[in-house]
């Protein structure tokens, strides 16, 4: 279990070090902007919604490695995803990581995104983990207002 926790870990740095698909998307034709007050994580994420599939996704903002990964991970799993896939996912996510302890996920239907499982040990740090997914709903339901962790 040390193991995997070390592995999760080192995917979580990695993405925070070198996020993927951070920029401001060109063509986007969703956006929505999320704040966590509690951490001080502020993102932006771009979409370009076509026919109900995810055509690009990225995301511009600062934060916590916790957030910045989670963002990052997050682009990279649904891009060419359906509208209805990303929602699927969205609740996977927010389950495995507000789950209580004794609930146990498989790795294969989050796939990378299993390196936020512990999160749900540090209740505090869950809103940074979940900060990227929420602000990803808003864009995708249109949502003219921030989201914020509060």
């Amino acid at each position: 279990m040390s193991d995997l926790r070390e592995l999760y870990q080192e995917v979580i740095l990695d993405h925070n070090r070198r996020p993927r698909n951070f920029q401001k998307l060109d063509g986007a034709n969703r956006t929505a902007e999320g704040y966590n007050p509690l951490c001080g994580d502020q993102l932006t994420v771009y979409l370009r919604l076509e026919d109900g599939v995810i055509k690009g996704i990225s995301f511009q903002g600062s934060g916590c490695a916790i957030s910045k990964a989670s963002a990052s991970m997050m682009t990279a799993s649904l891009k060419g995803k359906s509208k209805a896939d990303a929602e699927a996912l969205f609740e996977t996510f927010h389950k495995m990581v507000t789950a209580d302890l004794s609930v146990t996920f498989d790795p294969l239907e989050v796939g990378k995104l299993a390196a936020f499982s512990g999160v749900r040990e540090f209740p505090v740090r869950v809103k940074c983990a979940t900060l990227p997914w929420h602000t990803l709903h808003a864009a995708l339901e249109e949502k003219g207002q921030i989201v914020s962790t509060e």
